[in-house]
């Protein structure tokens, strides 16, 4: 049981302002201080957390809402940490049940650690898939793929908008109308002259995050992070819905390894929106 503390101890919104103290959290947790992800998570989506009163956090999350403003269709929920010296005392459940409870009848959905998934399995999500996170420099295909990818302009962004919409399952505008900022590549891949395919990469500590990876196929989604990579001298590092063994097996021969494998769990839905078919990896797993 937590301390009674730590139970007065309110729950409060996050802004930018706590960007440091959110990192400083992650480190706590052995995570990397990602500011750059939490930064985008923070300006996008809603934070959460409970302020310590010797400095700091004791705990924090982020929920990232898709859909019309007001009346969301999905809301992810990531970042979920609590402090190390204050684990084990039912912070991280008090602060989910909040998020829960604010969100009504909004289904949710997350990613979780072989660590988190028994919290969540108690607050009623169900896991509906799996993700595999892989790491390495990537090494071309020879020969070239016949997919034409090229970087995308700002008057591919409508397009763009479009295309994720369709198979993401709801509107998330506010969030992809921030990747030409946020992300140091935005490529798509073409046919005809129409755009079948998109992808971004971008910063994450010594690596590229290749996210979100949305396409028409798999040679399609080949074609991207082949030609992300080719841009980059960064080692690449990706979320791949183990569904897509054909590119999980691809990536693997390219150089990539495998890091580690979270559960896709969902509250109140029983599966995700959109067409999974094309949907790849997502932009970071703590957005959905």
């Amino acid at each position: 049981m937590p301390t009674p503390s730590l139970t007065a101890l309110p729950v409060r919104r996050l802004t930018l302002r706590d960007l440091t103290a959110c990192a400083d959290l992650s480190e706590d947790r052995g995570w990397p201080r990602e500011e750059h992800k939490w930064g985008l998570l923070l300006s996008a989506g809603t934070g959460y957390g409970i302020a310590d009163p010797d400095g700091g956090l004791v705990s924090a999350c982020v929920v990232t809402e898709y859909g019309p403003h007001g009346r969301p269709a999905l809301g992810a929920i990531g970042m979920m940490l609590v402090a190390e010296r204050h684990a084990r005392q039912g912070v991280g459940r008090r602060l989910m049940r909040h998020v829960i409870s604010l969100m009504g009848t909004t289904p949710l959905t997350l990613h979780a650690t072989p660590n988190g998934r028994p919290l969540y399995e108690e607050l009623g999500f169900k896991t509906t898939g799996r993700a595999e996170m892989v790491r390495g420099r990537f090494t071309p295909d020879q020969p070239a793929s016949h997919v034409v990818t090229r970087a995308a302009t700002a008057e591919d962004l409508i397009t763009i908008l479009r295309l994720d919409e369709e198979v993401f399952g709801t509107d998330r505008t506010h969030v992809i109308t921030r990747l030409p900022a946020f992300a140091d590549q935005l490529r798509v891949a073409e046919d005809e002259g129409r755009i079948v395919g998109y992808a971004a990469a971008w910063p994450n500590m010594d690596t590229q995050v290749v996210g979100p990876l949305i396409a028409r196929d798999t040679e399609t989604a080949k074609a991207l992070l082949t030609s992300l990579a080719a841009h980059t001298d960064r080692p690449l590092r990706t979320d791949i819905d183990v569904r897509h063994e054909e590119l999980l097996a691809w990536v693997k021969g390219r150089g990539l390894r495998s890091v580690a494998f979270n559960a896709v769990m969902t509250h109140g839905i029983a599966e995700l929106p959109g067409e999974w078919r094309r949907r790849f990896a997502p932009l970071t797993v703590a957005a959905g």
